[in-house]
């Protein structure tokens, strides 16, 4: 009897205890964001690429390098990371609110500190650009120019002037994430630094267009425009003082229409009568050069500075003529937009934007020229000039027409069936033979079956399989499929890889 109610009890105190543990894991499971079960994800703004992805962007990337190559530029890269003071007041009040912050290390954890100051300092940071450098005093790059010019300064005595540099990094900017706009993206600058000659600005020109051209992108349009003429319409509609409030209104007339540019520089207390005048200026009719001819007369004894910016750009646009290539590509453009500002404040002179009249997707690629932006870090009247590609946008563009070439799906040419056995000896044979005369290629890891490795080689895209067979292994071949025309040869090794290796 009592034997009987021990079972009873040890089996009472089994099934208790199974439920206990299953109403625990249970509890967990409902637990939203429960480290157990939490559902994976990335932060909003940002994405993963896969391997096809990769290779379609380094195509971009290594197409561009070729590009930079050959027009004399250095590679250079600089920390993800800068200061926040180097970074803090270089774009401008909008610009300066999609910095991302790095939170100093151990912030509560500091024993001497006032929790109450911190948290007060923590609560300004959110309403204001910069905050104390008790709470942050690092941010992520918010562009590759600024940390150029720093670098610039930092190595000024080590670099041969005029230095010329690409750069290709990710950068990250708090903006709202949306089509063709990321939290975190990649740039690829290209700058020249140490000379005020406008040479380089028809070279960075003609960069773009080839650039374009070979990514086979139609429909360019490259916007140019000098910030100098921007100032000379501001002098000449009389409100001098008002510059940046005027050229932040322009910069939207593409997105907003007149109506909008028309309605925000009243916000900006701009009078009507110079709002009729700016408009009057922005508005001439004409190619390139009858257009800047227009605004001089409208310049004469009204701006010396804008006459100066039309004679830069005029100048630009000879040498430009100057230097493309005899195979320039026809679709592409160069067009003076008078209402092109650019956002940065660093710009001084010209400024240029790319789009794609094909895909509407934004600008794909923008610059310019800063006067004296190493001045910021102490390096006074260096000049130098710069242009951008937004590989994202680019890639996006790309995508959509279709463009990357079907030999970037995958790497390796050739997958080699196992077939196990003395078969798989032989055809680790053919794979060190192939790998030594640069085939990229494959042997499947497991004799599995026959179909489901032919499935691996199509789902791959994998252009040919090789087939060492028993009946090859003995007569010293190879059985050779090609994927796209369904055709199989009995082949030597060396005619295979004569084959593998056109």
């Amino acid at each position: 009897m009592a034997y009987t109610a021990n079972i009873l009890l040890s089996l009472y105190f089994t099934i208790i205890g199974k439920c206990i543990l299953q109403n625990c894991v249970l509890a967990l499971y409902h637990q939203e964001n429960h480290p157990l079960f939490m559902k994976p994800s990335i932060p909003q703004g940002t994405r993963d690429f896969s391997p096809t992805e990769v290779r379609k962007r380094q195509y971009i990337l290594q197409t561009l390098k070729s590009i930079f190559e050959c027009y004399g530029f250095d590679p250079l890269e600089t920390p993800a990371m800068e200061n926040l003071i180097t970074l803090t007041g270089k774009y401008g009040e909008e610009g300066d609110r999609l910095i991302f912050k790095i939170l100093n290390n151990g912030l509560y954890e500091k024993k001497d500190a006032d929790k109450e100051k911190l948290q007060q300092e923590w609560q300004q940071m959110l309403a204001r650009p910069y905050t104390s450098v008790n709470i942050t005093e690092r941010a992520l790059r918010y562009d590759l120019t600024i940390p150029f010019a720093r670098y610039v300064v930092m190595h000024q005595h080590e670099i041969a002037f005029p230095f010329r540099r690409y750069q290709m990094q990710p950068v990250w900017r708090a903006d709202r994430p949306q089509k063709g706009r990321y939290r975190e993206f990649w740039q690829c600058d290209c700058d020249i630094i140490g000379t005020e000659s406008l040479i380089c600005e028809a070279e960075l020109l003609n960069i773009y267009e080839i650039a374009f051209q070979k990514l086979q992108i139609p429909e360019i349009l490259i916007k140019i425009n000098n910030r100098k003429i921007l100032l000379g319409i501001a002098e000449t509609a009389g409100i001098p003082t008002q510059m940046m409030d005027m050229t932040v209104a322009l910069d939207k007339l593409d997105k907003i229409g007149w109506e909008g540019v028309e309605k925000e520089m009243l916000q900006k207390n701009i009078p009507e009568s110079a709002i009729a005048k700016i408009k009057s200026l922005t508005s001439l009719e004409g190619d390139n050069f009858s257009r800047l001819s227009s605004l001089e007369v409208a310049f004469q004894d009204a701006s010396p500075t804008g006459l100066k910016g039309i004679q830069e750009l005029k100048e630009t646009l000879e040498l430009y003529k100057k230097l493309r290539p005899d195979t320039a590509h026809e679709t592409s453009s160069v067009q003076w937009d008078c209402c092109l500002a650019r956002g940065l404040n660093y710009y001084t002179g010209f400024i240029t934007e790319v789009v794609s009249q094909a895909v509407k997707i934004g600008s794909i690629g923008g610059g310019g020229r800063y006067d004296d932006l190493t001045g910021l870090f102490g390096l006074k009247n260096i000049s130098g000039v710069g242009i951008s590609f937004g590989i994202d946008r680019i890639y996006d563009v790309m995508e959509a027409l279709q463009l990357f070439p079907a030999s970037l799906t995958t790497n390796t040419k050739v997958l080699i069936i196992n077939f196990g056995g003395e078969e798989a000896d032989y055809a680790m044979e053919v794979l060190r033979t192939l790998r030594t005369n640069g085939v990229s290629a494959e042997l499947y890891p497991e004799p599995v079956k026959f179909d489901r490795q032919m499935k691996y080689a199509h789902k791959r895209a994998i252009p040919f399989v090789i087939l060492p067979g028993e009946d090859e292994r003995i007569a010293g071949k190879l059985s050779l499929k090609n994927f796209a025309t369904g055709e199989q040869q009995l082949l030597s090794r060396e005619e295979v890889l004569a084959i593998l290796t056109q």
